[in-house]
Parts: structure tokens; sequence; C-alpha cells
């Protein structure tokens, strides 16, 4: 029986989040469901959630969106993890990632937080940092804007035509980690675009 994996989507709940930088994670998430023809349900764990396989007779995956803010995104992970017996090694968290250029795809297991107090309090919770994360770049903001605002905000013009694409390359970054394993995802994502 393949093992189970836990993908989930880092973001804020609300309507008035829903397309910030801050939330792409979730509309990753959202990507995988909709390639299945998925629907999320609410959760016991204080999330929404969606079972599905990567394809017919593959690995299960759990798409999950925690009901939470940001900051404290580690709670609904770590009972996820508890209540489908998954081990931290296959846990996929997609998140932003101010130090990406817009439109780039970093892919790690471990190491530290960079800040980003969502992976902080997800691998507080979990006990460990040593979770796969598909960090998707969202670019620093212009002149001396305040990054709290920059991630709070939509995405602008230039972007937004561009974040289909980018939300459909960290898609096949996590079915790719989850198929053929971190490595080969990275040797195809962090290659220069052609």
């Amino acid at each position: 029986m393949p093992q189970t994996w836990l993908v989930v989507g880092l973001g804020n709940p609300g309507p008035q989040y829903e397309l910030t930088r801050h939330n792409v994670g979730q509309m990753v998430v959202d990507e995988l469901a909709r390639r299945r023809g998925e629907g999320f349900r609410t959760h016991k764990a204080n999330a929404r959630v969606a079972e599905t396989w990567l394809r017919p007779g593959g690995p299960k995956i759990v798409l999950a969106k925690p009901h939470t803010f940001m900051n404290v995104s580690g709670g609904p992970v770590a009972g996820l993890a508890r209540f489908y017996g998954i081990d931290p090694a296959h846990i996929i968290v997609v998140h932003d990632e101010l130090d990406i250029p817009f439109d780039a795809i970093r892919l790690k297991t471990g190491g530290g937080h960079g800040g980003h107090n969502g992976v902080r309090d997800v691998a507080k919770a979990l006990g460990t940092p040593d979770f796969t994360r598909v960090r998707v770049g969202i670019g620093r903001p212009p002149g001396r804007q305040d990054p709290a605002d920059w991630v709070l905000a939509p995405f602008s013009g230039t972007d937004r035509a561009g974040l289909p694409v980018l939300v459909a390359d960290a898609a096949d970054a996590v079915e790719q980690v989850i198929d053929e394993g971190l490595l080969a995802a990275q040797q195809r994502h962090h290659a220069p675009r052609a």
C-alpha cells in the first residue's frame, strides 16, 4: 500500500484574503483538487480537506487548507498528520516566499523557516523541520513598502496575468515530489526557464 501524503497550502481564511500573495499556497492546493475533480470538506482538525490520489492506483493524497491564520497553521497540520498517520517525511507544505522572485519555485526539505511564520509554526507543532516545502516566489515589495502589507495585497496586474502558470508549475512540483522524489523535482523546477 503506497504511503499517504499530506499536502498543505498555507494562507489566511476568509474571502478578503483569497487572492492575496500570502494565499498562493492555498491556490496551489485548489489547483491540485481541481485537476482531480475534488471538492473540500470541513475536517475536525480545523482545516478543509480533499482526499484523492496522485493517479488511479497511485499514492493517496490528503489536500488541506487550514482554517486558521497563517501564523498558527501548525495546529491543524499536526492534527491532520496524527489523524491520517502521516510522518513528517510525507508532508509537503506549499507557501509564499518573499526571497524568491515572482514566477520561480524552490523546493527543499528541512532547514530553517527563513522568517516565514507559517512554516515556523508548522515546524514547532510537528516537532521537526523535516518536511518538504514548495516555496512559491512572490518577490519583494517595491521601494519601502512594508513586506507585511505586500503579502496581504492582491497580485498586481502583471503578476496576476502570470499567476495561473506559476500556480500550475507549483502544482506540477508537488506531483513530481510525490511521484519521483525531491531531487528529480528540484532538477526540473530549479533549472532556468527555456
